[in-house]
């Protein structure tokens, strides 16, 4: 390993231990992630919750363990169940975009000020 890797190692680990300072750029990113987090969420426990209320259904349909619980026909109770699961599948994406679509009309004007302050300077 010659001098220049050696002090790129160096200079890369002594970076984690130094205080860095704060910038507006950190600011707009904090502001950014506010705005997206929630729809995300929302999304990924939305769309499993989905996932798995439309495999349940399946499961209905395609085994016998509607017999082992109890259902004499599982056919028509898991179409229904699987339908539903679709459905919430199906819904997801647009409510996604709604809630990112609302937050970000909300942190607009914040973002917009703070933006333009960082292409300033």
């Amino acid at each position: 390993m010659n001098r220049n890797d050696k002090e790129f190692i160096v200079q890369k680990i002594r970076t984690q231990y130094t205080e860095r300072e704060h910038t507006q750029l950190d600011a707009l990113k904090k502001l950014d992630k506010k705005v997206k987090k929630p729809a995300n969420v929302f999304a990924y426990v939305f769309g499993s919750l989905s996932a798995i209320i439309m495999g349940s259904g399946m499961s209905l349909v395609m085994t016998d363990i509607g017999e082992t619980i109890g259902f004499a026909q599982a056919m028509v109770p898991g179409i229904a169940i699987g339908i539903v699961g679709m459905l919430m599948a199906i819904v997801n994406y647009p409510i996604y975009k709604k809630i990112l679509t609302s937050r970000r009309r909300k942190f607009s004007k914040e973002i917009i000020a703070l933006s333009d302050e960082i292409m300033k300077n």
